[in-house]
């Protein structure tokens, strides 16, 4: 090689350096773009909520519930209707069919991508939901666990049939109480998960999830947690379960089993689905009717107390009660957060 071509070389990569440098001291000094989390207890009235803020701030929606994703689930989800969703654009809902799995992982990626498309539109994201651990990954990152091992997974899932669900879930309390008590003992995946992650690293999933993580630093969050009163939280919620059986959700129940729902587990487990398929496959007596009610309306309390726990260890959150505020002076105060300098 002459001295030439080194020379020339160097130039070139000396070009290349110094445009790259220039490029990462633009990125460093570019503000990040904002983006609107609105999180909540199931029952608040999030979703019109979110509605009348979109039309008025040039929003768009992105879904955080971890059951709007499906396909068919709408009903017992309450699902945006069509017409709202005519009204504004809404983003990861009737994405997966209801055999297909959807995780927390799968969450993190597509959300991001969803904000980057809003924002090249210059419009405003909105994430709407109650899942707090979708949320938090998708503000701090999605969580790091070893990867599954087919034969431990397999050996506690044979464990878990034969001994019922109950029986591992007093076991994880037993060894990490705090991730214990975000989940119920019913939600057989992280349990298991739980489990699998606590066996193979020998720590507890609440003290190894969220760490080694570099968090995401290219958005910068409002975050806002809408709430009422449990009183009349409580009242809404069970308003809400009622209008749900008139609106058919037992028939959405009875379709979705034909569509093989009880293959997901996720799915088949969420708030209201896991009771109307028990309903569904007893004797169907009037007893049997009243029982499935309660219980219906009993898990959607449980889950909004959940909700309530998980969000007040939520630093990042304000938290804005809607039987305090009108919505248009709510939608003020969340408004002029977003647009101030």
């Amino acid at each position: 090689m002459t001295c030439l071509e080194k020379e020339e070389i160097e130039r070139i990569y000396t070009g290349f350096a110094l445009q790259a440098q220039k490029q990462l001291t633009s990125n460093l000094h570019k503000p990040k773009k904002r983006v609107i989390v609105l999180a909540g207890p199931t029952g608040t009235g999030k979703s019109s909520f979110a509605l009348s803020l979109a039309q008025s701030i040039g929003g768009e929606i992105i879904s955080a519930d971890s059951m709007q994703v499906y396909r068919g689930m709408d009903v017992g989800t309450a699902k945006p209707s069509i017409e709202d969703r005519m009204l504004v654009p809404h983003h990861l809902i009737d994405i997966r069919h209801v055999k297909e799995n959807f995780n927390v992982v799968d969450f993190y990626y597509e959300a991001r991508h969803c904000c980057q498309l809003i924002h090249a539109r210059d419009n405003v994201p909105i994430f709407v939901g109650g899942s707090g651990f979708y949320l938090h990954s998708l503000i701090f990152g999605p969580p790091s666990g070893p990867p599954s091992v087919p034969e431990l997974r397999k050996a506690l899932e044979l464990e878990m049939e034969q001994m019922g669900p109950e029986f591992l879930f007093e076991r994880l309390k037993e060894l990490d109480p705090h991730y214990a008590s975000t989940i119920t003992k019913n939600d057989k995946q992280k349990i298991i998960r739980g489990l699998e992650i606590i066996t193979l690293t020998g720590k507890k999933v609440s003290k190894l999830s969220w760490t080694s993580r570099i968090k995401p630093q290219n958005f910068d969050f409002r975050c806002w947690f809408l709430y009422r009163p449990k009183e009349s939280l409580y009242h809404r919620i069970e308003k809400r379960c009622d209008q749900m059986l008139q609106q058919g959700f037992l028939e959405e129940v009875e379709k979705l089993i034909a569509e093989g729902i009880k293959t997901n587990t996720s799915a088949s487990q969420a708030i209201g689905y896991r009771q109307a398929i028990e309903f569904l496959e007893s004797n169907r007596t009037q007893e049997d009717y009243q029982k499935f009610v309660e219980s219906f309306k009993q898990a959607s309390r449980n889950y909004a107390k959940r909700q309530f726990t998980w969000f007040r260890r939520e630093p990042m959150f304000r938290w804005l009660d809607l039987d305090l505020h009108d919505p248009e002076i709510a939608i003020d105060m969340i408004t002029q957060d977003y647009e101030a300098r």
